[in-house]
């Protein structure tokens, strides 16, 4: 995986939001969107509609995760551990995230959060996500990525993924965030430091999908931390 950290980072710190470009090859895309189809991968289903989350459903990866899946999450962390110390640092929390996933994935399952988060998400027409937050337990890792699976434009029209960004005593601000094949979004889970007058402050962060105009639009969510 070739990717430019300092321009990941200047973006995360700028905006909340950064892309890679072609983190996954179309082959790639393909053979992990088929997946969905394979049962005995999952640990759970969940239909949008039910909960009041949107429309669409999604399903959550058992272990052991597919290969690709396991390998981004593994190869991504380190350089997202250090963007997170730095923000807890500027936002004066005193947790700390160790160099390796698997450390932290231990400080996870040491405290009850032992089911795993990557997961895959089909929206068809008319299908959408609500802003939300993947907090899922006490310990959070505050940076996630989803990875477009679909090719706009031919596959599925609309589905645009979006951020809202809350900022106190302002009105939230939000952000579309184009997105092509195999392209993946880095963003925040839940909060950022932001530099003001006085320092550094704290703004909320939710993210979701608009409405899917046409076809079916296939993504990947790779969370690193565990749920409860």
């Amino acid at each position: 995986m070739e990717i430019d950290w300092q321009k990941v980072t200047a973006g995360l710190d700028e905006t909340c939001n950064a892309v890679v470009e072609r983190l996954f090859s179309p082959a790639q895309c393909r053979a992990l969107a088929a997946l969905y189809e394979k049962e005995p991968l999952f640990r759970s289903r969940v239909v949008m509609a039910r909960h009041g989350f949107g429309r669409g459903e999604y399903k959550y990866f058992g272990y052991p995760l597919p290969d690709a899946v396991a390998a981004a999450r593994t190869a991504l962390y380190a350089p997202l551990a250090e963007v997170a110390n730095r923000w807890y640092a500027a936002m004066g929390i005193e947790t700390r995230f160790p160099v390796e996933h698997k450390a932290f994935l231990r400080r996870c399952h040491a405290a009850g959060q032992r089911r795993p988060t990557p997961l895959l998400l089909r929206y068809e027409e008319g299908d959408y996500n609500c802003l939300h937050q993947d907090l899922y337990g006490e310990h959070v890792f505050p940076l996630q990525l989803t990875i477009l699976l679909s090719q706009p434009g031919s596959d599925f029209s609309g589905g645009e993924f979006v951020m809202t960004e809350q900022r106190p005593r302002m009105q939230s601000r939000a952000e579309v965030v184009p997105l092509a094949q195999g392209d993946a979004v880095i963003f925040a889970v839940n909060e950022r430091p932001v530099r003001g007058t006085r320092g550094a402050y704290r703004v909320k962060l939710r993210h979701g999908v608009s409405r899917v105009r046409s076809g079916r639009r296939t993504t990947a969510g790779i969370i690193f931390h565990d749920a409860a």
